[in-house]
């Protein structure tokens, strides 16, 4: 059983972006696959504010959104903006990371619109301050992440962002899951990340402790799952279609993980639009049970990872269209749903 009193074994949910340009089309979909653990849409494609790294920099000290480039211009005094972010961390004012509807058009039409009882969680997502840092940048295109003060501030922006998000999600539910969305930890190790492990564990954890429900880290690419797995997450999200085998190089860490309750969401359905024509409940779910198998031959309880799990795509659904992320939901469920009936989990 996880944090919070619920089992997740086998439920299906979502990662967040959405092709969608109408809020609510996009919310009814979700609601209509993922009655359990709904996830509000990201809609990247209504505008460049809904884009992943500049949804949550709303009120960031010097943010500057033109066109379609977001940077900070930090040739201008920053220390106003500064103090007012930090004097709002000090004081946890999460009203500080309020999100409006002008970024966020899913999150509030999803407040909206999922009213109805039942649901076991709601899902939420914010980018996490490793992407954030790299990929924005200053007037001379230096990621943030680079300047020490500004990777600091980055954490605290973020932190009272998931904050205020739970906050609001609650509304639609009292069991919350924010995920902190890492595509950028992929790189990890590589010469374009040149943080050390402890700046990333450091930066991630500030962020987790503004979450006083669920937490999860998604990454969609092969990264060294060790490093995330030693945060304070309950979830691990991972892209399991294409890297499914690369958890079991990690059996100690993955054991260590589940043993304290954690939870892996294994990111089954593919989100390529010609992958995901040419794929079955079947086939998904035989691949699923073959990543699983993976890791139970490295000495870890099947059964454990079986309770332990979610099913969901691979990655956001916002860059394909909106038939075929209607077949990516209509999929995820249909796989939970068989999961769930080939190990009798009825809850």
């Amino acid at each position: 059983m996880t944090k919070g009193g619920f089992e997740l074994n086998g439920l299906a949910t979502a990662i967040g972006s959405m092709p969608h340009v109408e809020p609510r089309e996009a919310c009814s979909l979700i609601l209509k696959y993922l009655p359990d653990i709904s996830a509000w849409p990201q809609l990247p494609k209504k505008s460049f504010l809904e884009n992943m790294y500049v949804q949550f920099s709303e009120g960031f000290p010097g943010v500057i959104v033109e066109g379609e480039r977001i940077w900070v211009d930090r040739s201008k005094d920053m220390s106003k903006p500064l103090e007012q972010l930090y004097t709002a961390y000090l004081e946890n004012n999460i009203e500080y990371g309020a999100i409006s509807t002008k970024y966020a058009a899913g999150f509030h039409a999803f407040l909206k619109e999922a009213k109805q009882k039942g649901r076991k969680a709601a899902k939420g997502q914010v980018t996490g301050p490793i992407s954030f840092g790299l990929s924005v940048t200053d007037q001379n295109r230096r990621p943030l992440l680079y300047d020490e003060v500004l990777a600091d501030a980055i954490a605290k922006h973020l932190r009272l962002k998931a904050a205020w998000e739970e906050k609001a999600l609650r509304s639609v539910c009292p069991k919350t899951i924010i995920s902190v969305d890492e595509p950028y930890l992929s790189s990890l190790g590589s010469a374009f990340v040149s943080s050390s492990r402890e700046q990333v564990v450091t930066l991630l954890e500030e962020v987790l402790g503004g979450i006083s429900g669920l937490k999860a880290i998604h990454c969609c690419g092969n990264t060294d799952w060790s490093v995330l797995l030693q945060t304070s997450i309950n979830i691990l999200s991972f892209d399991a279609y294409n890297y499914g085998e690369t958890l079991a190089l990690y059996p100690t860490e993955v054991k260590s993980f589940l043993s304290r309750g954690g939870v892996i969401a294994w990111g089954i359905v593919p989100n390529d639009e010609q992958t995901l024509a040419k794929e079955t409940e079947a086939s998904v779910g035989d691949r699923l049970e073959e990543a699983m198998r993976l890791l139970s031959k490295k000495g870890i309880s099947y059964d454990t990872i079986i309770s332990q799990c979610l099913i969901t795509p691979s990655c956001g659904l916002g860059s394909i269209s909106i038939e075929a992320a209607a077949r990516a939901l209509e999929l995820t469920a249909a796989v939970s749903a068989d999961f769930r009936k080939r190990h009798n989990i009825q809850n």
